[in-house]
Formats: structure tokens, C-alpha cells, sequence
């Protein structure tokens, strides 16, 4: 079993080699910082937000996908 940040990080790995990206190109693409982006992918970050939405949905025994699928976290209303 992997942890959210070693999931992340391979699933950034998935896409970036499916859509031909580079980590430099979805840094850009994203609006975070190059070295971000890397510390990501080398697991230096421990950013539990993630993982505490993991759990947030278990509570409401639902998956994560299902906890999102609402139009407050559409992109277009967020202030990201």
C-alpha cells in the first residue's frame, strides 16, 4: 500500500508520461514552483490535506471522487 504523497507522486508519473508533459510544463500549467513540483515527486512534501480528505470521506463512508463530485470544488468556484 503507498502513502497519499508516494500515490501522488506516481499518479503525476502516470499522467505526465500519458500526455507527452514534462514536470517543468505542469509546473507552469498548475501555477505552483518548479521546485514544488519536484519536492512532490521526491516525497519531501508531507502535505496532509490530501490525506485528511481521504479520511473526511471515509467518515461520510464515500469515496473521495464521490466527496468532490459537487460544483463547490469546480475550478471556476475556487479561489485558488
Amino acid at each position: 500500500m503507498n502513502s497519499v504523497c508516494r500515490a501522488v507522486a506516481l499518479r503525476i508519473s502516470e499522467l505526465l508520461k500519458q500526455k507527452g508533459m514534462t514536470q517543468y510544463r505542469l509546473a507552469m500549467n498548475s501555477g505552483i514552483t518548479h521546485s514544488t513540483l519536484k519536492n512532490i515527486m521526491h516525497e519531501t512534501i508531507k502535505d496532509s490535506l490530501l490525506s485528511t480528505v481521504i479520511l473526511i470521506a471515509s467518515g461520510f463512508d464515500m469515496t473521495v471522487s464521490e466527496f468532490l463530485d459537487s460544483p463547490l470544488f469546480l475550478e471556476e468556484n475556487l479561489n485558488i
